[in-house]
């Protein structure tokens, strides 16, 4: 007899407390990358398109290659995490996600030890395309479409939802901006920590936001209990 019944369940990556982690580490990240590796944000592209496109004007082309690889590196960082989703999506034992916070922990434990100076350019592409990973693997919570490395996405949405709930008087919109908020919140605190940590432990402290990724890489792992029941279910049903 086949078990038909149905679970509804949200993945552990898309739960609110991974997606403020991750915010938490994107807005520590940025902090990062302006206080230790030469006064950049590494996390979003537009400014250095902005950049580029001065630089291109001023016909300085060596300094528009400077603009140009970060840009490259968070293209790169984009593909590579489709080409993993696509490529391990049905391995069981690890989720494809984890293969991505793997592969941005080694990059960051590795930046700890990498000292400030010429090789600053180099690390602030290695963050761009950490960033690049994050970003084009987790991608919503509850539901909701946002980003972890940025901002200005969350704050349209958030507040399109807010105009949206008040217009409506719809409490599950206002629930849904608030959300945002919170997610802008904890990413303005990140880079509050990652300021505080930079000026105290230097360019070692990145390896705060390692731990905290290490800490979403071990919590992927933990599958909640929906999510066990149907898969009891599925090998009961393909032993019938």
């Amino acid at each position: 007899m086949q078990n038909t019944q149905r679970f509804d369940f949200k993945q552990r990556s898309e739960s609110f407390f991974v997606g403020a982690l991750l915010s938490f580490a994107g807005g520590f990240l940025d902090a990062y990358t302006y206080i230790t590796r030469g006064g950049v944000f590494a996390n979003a592209q537009t400014g250095n398109m902005v950049l580029l496109g001065l630089r291109l004007s001023e016909q300085r082309w060596a300094d528009s290659l400077s603009y140009l690889i970060p840009i490259l590196a968070f293209a790169a960082g984009v593909l590579l995490a489709e080409w993993i989703r696509s490529a391990f999506r049905k391995t069981r034992r690890l989720h494809w996600r984890q293969l991505v916070l793997g592969i941005e922990c080694v990059l960051l434990l590795t930046i700890g030890f990498v000292p400030s100076g010429r090789w600053n350019p180099s690390v602030n592409i290695a963050i761009s395309f950490v960033c690049a990973l994050q970003a084009e693997s987790f991608r919503t919570v509850h539901g909701l479409a946002y980003a972890s490395t940025m901002c200005t996405g969350n704050l349209r949405s958030g507040t399109e939802l807010l105009f949206r709930s008040i217009q409506g008087k719809d409490i599950g919109l206002l629930r849904s901006a608030m959300k945002y908020y919170a997610i802008i919140a904890v990413f303005i605190c990140g880079a509050v920590g990652g300021f505080l940590a930079a000026t105290t432990f230097g360019i070692c402290s990145v390896w705060i936001a390692f731990l905290i990724l290490l800490f979403v890489f071990i919590l992927l792992w933990q599958h909640p209990p929906e999510i066990r029941r149907l898969s009891q279910d599925t090998e009961s049903e393909a032993h019938l």
